[in-house]
């Protein structure tokens, strides 16, 4: 039997603007001085996941600041 692609969930609009739901925040990085952050999107697999900049991630913010606190304290216990 043949493995069926799983469909993603449609985007929602959000003050007229498409968007997609974020499912968790897996990594940080500085790019040219902006930080990116490597989002993993509700519903999708993992070759999907992209490098977005913060001010694309106005709607997953408390996502955001959960990531940078993990972080934070993953960074300090390595110290």
């Amino acid at each position: 039997m043949e493995r069926q692609k799983k469909i993603p969930p449609k985007p929602v609009i959000i003050e007229g603007k498409v968007e997609f739901k974020v499912e968790k925040i897996l990594n940080k990085r500085t790019v040219r001085g902006k930080e990116k952050f490597l989002v993993r999107w509700k519903g999708y697999i993992v070759e999907e996941d992209t490098w977005e900049n913060r001010e694309n991630l106005e709607n997953a913010k408390e996502l955001v600041e959960e990531f940078e606190r993990e972080y934070r304290e993953e960074v300090e216990e390595l110290r």
